[in-house]
């Protein structure tokens, strides 16, 4: 009968450590299906926010020239509304609305403006208009005369 060895392992037998990916270890680390989903979403989500943050910061600086890439001329008001919209679900708020926990949202309250516009009229005797449409001519209009034009 031949010698078995002690110290020789049984290859065929063992077992080889399994590598997981990343969902591999997210299935590991949460059992429920629906905390799962709940786990990617918000990576989802993480990764649109940085997406559009880079996008926004694009948007507004300047690269050297060494880098090769061209200046990209953009309207970043679509990429702003969907970093805003993430930033939303993450319950992070950019500004609080009128009315909101007793504030008024940095405005002037209506008693405010009307002492404000009662101070104005006894201060300036006149009334400043602006206007803001370009080019705009203020004339005198003619006298008025009896005389009709001859020829």
């Amino acid at each position: 009968m031949p010698e078995v060895r002690s110290d020789v392992k049984d290859v065929k037998n063992e077992k080889k450590p399994d590598k997981k990916g990343f969902f591999g270890k997210i299935k590991e680390a949460a059992d429920d299906k629906e905390e799962q989903l709940a786990i990617l979403s918000t990576f989802v989500r993480l990764g649109i926010l940085v997406w559009s943050g880079g996008i926004l910061t694009l948007a507004y600086i300047q690269l050297p020239p060494v880098l090769g890439i061209p200046e990209q001329k953009l309207d970043p008001t679509f990429i702003a509304s969907v970093f805003t919209g993430v930033l939303a679900t993450f319950g992070v708020q950019a500004a609080k609305k009128a009315g909101e926990n007793g504030g008024n949202g940095g405005g002037i309250s209506k008693a405010d403006m009307e002492r404000l516009i009662a101070a104005a009229a006894q201060t300036a005797p006149a009334q400043t208009i602006r206007i803001e449409q370009a080019p705009v001519q203020i004339t005198q209009a003619p006298p008025k005369s009896d005389e009709s034009y001859k020829m």
